[in-house]
């Protein structure tokens, strides 16, 4: 069902609903909310050592693309979490719970609401959710819910799946069908909606006929100093390595220790212009997750592994893919993957023409524009929300 089609809505009345009318709304009421008031929204997303930082960086993505057209508050369950989003400008509010029990925040988000910060939109992007969470946040505003592992019906007016390997028919087949979720359940699925920063869109990467500069990407939090591993892995060449390391590292110290130490790797903390930084880099070795669809982006040809479960399918879908080279599970052999880690990457920087094919297919993966998109969404169910209260 599109945005403007409603149950009960006469043929050719679709262009008079889309204009902001709506049933129980008086003719003038919809320019006053839509054009009066910013769309309130509701951020639900932690960041940490444990769980990395990529679920807050990328929601702060789209929260940079609504503008001055909403309001953005985020709530998190700790202080750590809440210092990532202020550094970035944003309003946060700690909750002061286990971001591992969701379940348990309900009564503190209630008080919140009855104290009038009541959001017409309300994204959460966690793997800890419950439907009975799902369904309480229903009660203050529309929710949409961003996943990465498909294969759940939840009880949202949304759902957001970025990744390429996620299939927009699956998705319509099990919330059609569904009791709960009526057919109107907007779905955002596909790698169309990767919620990039604008710096990744423009780019013309050309791929260098030798190897010299490599990127080591291992998400915000590595805990098991995976980095440090890959660095140690390939000490032994003869390129500048760049390792990224994240502002949830606990082996920073580590990593600058060992940069100190040799001469040819440098490590970059708090890192803003991170395309610029991809795009200085002959090759990259990165964890899965949205850092690939930022190398896509660029064209950066690179080798990936998972860490976790949720990354298995992206990373095994790039190398099927040939959009990238897959070295296989960490979590599950982590000896196996530093050893094919090690032989891929002499492999891609021994063969231009298999890096300048791997750059090409993966250019054609993202254009660069999800985070937009996502935002637009948002901001229009915000909107779509308010109206139906009025």
């Amino acid at each position: 069902m599109e945005a403007g089609e409603k149950a009960g809505v006469e043929p050719g009345q679709e262009e008079t609903v889309e204009a902001g009318e709506r049933a129980g709304v008086e003719p003038g009421q919809e320019e006053t909310v839509e054009a009066g008031k910013k769309a309130e929204i509701a951020i639900r997303a932690d960041g940490n050592a444990d769980i990395g930082v990529g679920h807050l960086m990328r929601c702060l993505t789209i929260a940079g693309q609504t503008g001055e057209r909403a309001h953005v508050v985020f709530w998190c369950a700790d202080e750590a979490s809440v210092a990532l989003v202020r550094e970035r400008g944003y309003e946060a509010l700690a909750l002061g719970t286990d971001y591992r029990d969701m379940d348990s925040e309900l009564p503190r988000l209630e008080a919140l609401v009855h104290k009038g910060q009541k959001p017409g939109m309300i994204l959460v992007d966690s793997y800890f959710v419950t439907e009975d969470y799902l369904r309480a946040l229903g009660a203050y505003g529309s929710v949409y819910l961003l996943e990465d592992m498909p294969g759940h019906i939840w009880p949202v007016d949304g759902v957001i799946n970025y990744n390429a390997f996620a299939r927009r028919s699956r998705y319509e087949a099990a919330y059609g069908q569904s009791g709960e979720n009526s057919p109107g359940t907007r779905l955002c699925i596909g790698a169309s909606y990767a919620p990039l920063r604008p710096q990744f869109t423009g780019c013309d990467y050309q791929v260098n006929p030798q190897v010299r500069e490599v990127l080591i990407t291992t998400g915000g939090g590595d805990g098991e100093n995976i980095a440090g591993r890959i660095l140690e892995r390939l000490e032994d060449r003869e390129f500048q390595i760049h390792v990224v390391s994240g502002p949830c590292n606990p082996h920073g110290a580590w990593l600058a220790d060992y940069a100190q130490a040799h001469p040819r790797v440098t490590v970059h903390q708090r890192v803003e212009d991170m395309a610029g930084l991809m795009l200085g880099c002959d090759l990259a070795v990165t964890a899965g997750g949205t850092t690939i669809y930022e190398l896509c982006a660029l064209g950066v040809p690179f080798v990936c592994f998972s860490y976790a479960e949720n990354q298995e399918a992206l990373t095994e879908y790039a190398g099927e893919q040939g959009i990238g080279l897959c070295a296989g599970k960490y979590h599950q052999d982590g000896a196996g993957t530093l050893e094919r880690i090690g032989h891929l990457v002499r492999l891609a920087a021994a063969d231009a023409k298999l890096r300048r094919e791997m750059s090409r297919k993966a250019k054609t993966l993202v254009d660069g524009q999800g985070a937009s998109r996502l935002a637009d969404a948002l901001v229009e169910a915000c909107h779509e929300n308010t109206l139906t209260r009025v």
